[in-house]
């Protein structure tokens, strides 16, 4: 087991919900995920700030009528991260298969 595999901004859990949903998705805009990781404006800003300048997420604002929306799309480079991540995880918890939950 090695925890030096574990991506650093990618493990708080903040960012590691908000990778999974975009993971998953062919992109989510910031209305959708405030809701999903019940976290304020303000909080999914810094999360997102984060994951954009590592390369992780590229964003788009477009204007409609009086606001604007703010989407998010996981990059190549996001998603090869993110599934290294899950693969260290796993590698960590698939321990030994007599422990009892």
């Amino acid at each position: 087991m090695s925890l030096d595999r574990l991506d650093p901004v990618i493990h708080a859990p903040k960012r590691l919900a908000t990778m999974a949903v975009l993971a998953h998705a062919t992109s989510s805009d910031f209305s959708f995920l405030r809701e999903h990781l019940g976290v304020s404006d303000s909080d999914l800003s810094k999360q997102m700030a984060a994951l954009e300048k590592a390369g992780y997420v590229a964003v788009t604002k477009s204007s409609r009528g009086r606001g604007g929306v703010t989407t998010y799309r996981i990059t190549r480079a996001g998603a090869a991260a993110y599934r290294r991540h899950v693969q260290a995880l796993r590698d960590i918890v698939g321990a030994p298969t007599d422990v009892q939950p």
